[in-house]
C-alpha cells in the first residue's frame, strides 16, 4: 500500500504477475483440454476491487480490474465449447493477507487497527461483517455445477453490499 507516485515498481510487477498474469497463464493452458472435452469451468476469485477502487492500492486494483476484463473476454471466446468463465468478487475476507494489511493501513492513515477494521475495511460493506471463505466457496461450487451452465462472463460480488453503493 502506497500512493501511486511512491508505489515501488518491483512491487507493481509482482502484484500484476501474481494477481493477473498467473490467471492468464492458467486459463491459457487449461482451455485447450476443456475444448477437447467440450466442457469446462473457469472461476477466478478476483475481489470487490475488480469493481471499485480504493486509495493506495493501484497495482492490486489494476490487476483485479484486469481479471474482470480477462474473464469477460475468455467467456466470449469459449462460449460455444461448453465452457463458462466467471469471476467471484469478495469483499473483505479476514485472511492472513488482510490481517497483515491492517497494521500497514493503520500506520499509513495514522489511526488504530480497530479503526481500520471498522472505518476502513468494513465501512464500505453495509453488513459490517467480513465475508467468509465458506460463502466464497459455496458460490464457486455452484458456478462449477451444471446448474450454472448459462452463467458466463459474470463478475459476481460477494461483498456484503460494498459494490451496491
Amino acid at each position: 500500500m502506497a500512493p501511486v507516485e511512491d508505489f515501488p515498481v518491483d512491487k507493481w510487477n509482482a502484484i500484476i504477475a501474481i494477481n493477473l498474469s498467473a490467471s492468464f497463464h492458467s486459463i491459457r493452458l487449461a482451455v485447450p483440454g476443456m475444448k477437447r472435452r467440450g466442457w469446462g469451468r473457469i472461476i477466478n476469485v478476483a475481489s470487490a476491487h475488480a469493481l471499485v477502487a480504493s486509495p493506495f492500492k493501484s497495482a492490486y486494483v489494476a490487476a483485479k480490474h484486469g481479471i474482470a476484463g480477462l474473464i469477460k473476454t475468455v467467456a466470449l471466446e469459449v462460449a460455444e465449447h461448453g465452457i463458462t468463465a466467471n469471476a467471484i468478487c469478495p469483499g473483505y475476507v479476514l485472511t492472513p493477507l488482510v490481517e497483515h494489511q491492517i497494521p500497514d493501513t493503520a500506520k499509513a492513515r495514522g489511526i488504530t487497527e480497530e479503526q481500520v477494521i471498522k472505518d476502513v475495511l468494513l465501512a464500505a460493506q453495509p453488513t459490517k461483517q467480513f465475508v467468509t471463505t465458506g460463502e466464497v466457496a459455496a458460490l464457486a461450487v455452484f458456478l462449477a455445477s451444471d446448474a450454472a451452465k448459462s452463467i458466463t462472463g459474470a463478475i459476481l460480488p460477494v461483498d456484503g453490499g460494498w459494490t451496491a453503493h
